[in-house]
């Protein structure tokens, strides 16, 4: 396996995007340990059950409705949700302000679960927040087994959007580590995940840059 430098990978995203400027300016933040230790509980399921709506369809017909769903839902409230009988989950999976597709309304209540589980044990911010950068792919699949629609992609564009430090395999990520043969089979296999936590951190290695800053300049070196 042959890496190329990452130096070489951000100087094509920069000529792409217009120059270092656009690009830098581009980059998603990424909060501190300190900052996500902040994050309530209700903001991490608000931000999960977001990204699950959005699997499948245009995200800003998601974002359009979510004012909606943040009322309808009680903005999220762990332990108002867990304490809901399941006729009034019923009658607000109908709300005519939400998109009403109760395989995903159903996601709410086993991630509030998830989440009062991780609190019982220490809590869920303090896990995602102490969750090691050079094995963040264990955190996705952390989130897969027990949450609900959190794989795939799902989980780790929540962490990335609660602004927890994590690449993502995105079309264009994939693209550019198909397309130097940094991996072969499933993008969703254990081989390749381990295949690219190896190949992030030696770019992190070389750069000093977060885990996400990469991605977003891998995927910006390949596509649009």
């Amino acid at each position: 396996m042959i890496l190329e430098k990452f130096s070489d990978i951000y100087q094509r995203a920069a000529a792409r995007k217009g120059g270092e400027t656009q690009l830098e300016a581009a980059l998603c933040r990424i909060k501190t340990t300190r900052e996500l230790l902040a994050v309530p509980d209700h903001r991490w399921l608000s931000e999960m059950t977001r990204k699950i709506f959005q699997c499948g369809i245009v995200w800003k017909v998601v974002n359009k409705k979510w004012d909606n769903f943040e009322q309808v839902f009680w903005g999220f409230d762990i332990e108002k949700l867990l304490m809901m009988p399941d006729e009034l989950w019923e009658k607000k999976a109908q709300d005519p302000g939400i998109i009403r597709y109760w395989p995903k309304v159903a996601t709410i209540k086993y991630n509030a679960q998830m989440i009062y589980q991780a609190n019982l044990d220490g809590g869920f911010s303090k896990l995602i927040a102490e969750w090691p950068g050079e094995d963040i792919t264990a955190l996705w699949q952390y989130l897969k087994k027990n949450g609900k629609r959190l794989g795939g992609n799902t989980g780790a564009y929540s962490l990335r959007a609660v602004g927890k430090d994590t690449f993502l395999l995105t079309h264009d990520v994939e693209a550019y580590l198909r397309n130097h043969h940094l991996i072969d089979g499933g993008i969703q296999t254990q081989r390749t995940f381990a295949a690219a936590q190896q190949i992030f951190q030696e770019w992190q290695r070389q750069s000093g840059r977060p885990l996400a800053h990469i991605s977003q300049i891998v995927a910006f070196s390949m596509g649009e």
